[in-house]
This record gives C-alpha cells, structure tokens and sequence, in this order.
C-alpha cells in the first residue's frame, strides 16, 4: 500500500524595495493592503480583524524604522500555511528594544507593546549591514 501523497503547502511572498522619506509608512501600509486584499478576497469578519491588526502594525514597525533605524530598505510579505510573515528591513544594526515600561498615556512608544500583544511571534534579524524586524499573524483558512 502506497503512502499518502504529501500535502502541498500555501506559501506566498512579496518583496518591495522602498527609498524611504516622506510618505513610506503610508506606501508600505498600501502596499501590504493590496497583498492582502489579493490573497483573501473574500475574507470576512475574522479575516478584516487579522487584515486590521497586519496593518496596524505595519504602520508601528516602519515608523520605528523612520525613527530608530535608519531608513527602511524593505518590505516583505509572506504567506505560509495559517500564518503571514511580515519583514521590514532598515539600515541600523541596532536592535528594536523598549524605552522603559509601557505607558498607555504617552502620545508614542507604543510600537514594540503593540508586537507583542497582536502577533503570535515577533523578532529581528540581521540583515546586510542594518537589521530586519519581523512579525507573524495567525490567519484563519
């Protein structure tokens, strides 16, 4: 009896070269909207949820860039089973770390606590000679 053919699995990816300066969180918020919208249309209630949470902290992690790393070289959206991978290079070496406790009340410095209460992992890399900041989300199938 021969064995169950091995189940292929969803992986998808964009990449986007970006030349930061005025406008780049916006850019990169559309153009990961535009991925997501691609990939799942339709995509309901919980699906609007993950697509909301993707964006927000799209938007968080290329504004840290702006204002911590640099400027941020690169956006990379990835698609595996039950997940989106989301990838923002920058030209700092200089790892993403909290300035102190969370505080609700202050206007910014909300982007790490945001990373780790809406993805399922988040980290960094190195990445050429700056870094690479990463998150996943759970997506529904």
């Amino acid at each position: 009896m021969g064995q169950a053919p091995e189940r292929t699995q969803l992986f998808l990816s964009r990449c986007f070269t970006l030349d930061g300066g005025q406008g780049v969180v916006g850019r990169c918020r559309d153009l990961t909207r535009q991925v997501l919208d691609e990939w799942f249309t339709p995509y309901g209630a919980g699906g609007r949820v993950m697509i909301d949470d993707v964006l927000l902290l799209v938007s968080e992690v290329v504004t840290n860039s702006c204002t911590h790393g640099g400027n941020p070289c690169e956006l990379r959206i990835d698609r595996g089973p039950g997940r989106i991978r989301v990838e923002v290079s920058d030209t700092s070496p200089v790892r993403p770390r909290p300035h102190g406790p969370h505080r609700p009340a202050r206007t910014s410095g909300h982007g790490l606590y945001l990373l780790e209460r809406l993805s399922a992992d988040w980290g960094w890399l190195p990445h050429g000679t700056g870094k690479a900041v990463w998150f996943v989300i759970a997506v529904p199938e």
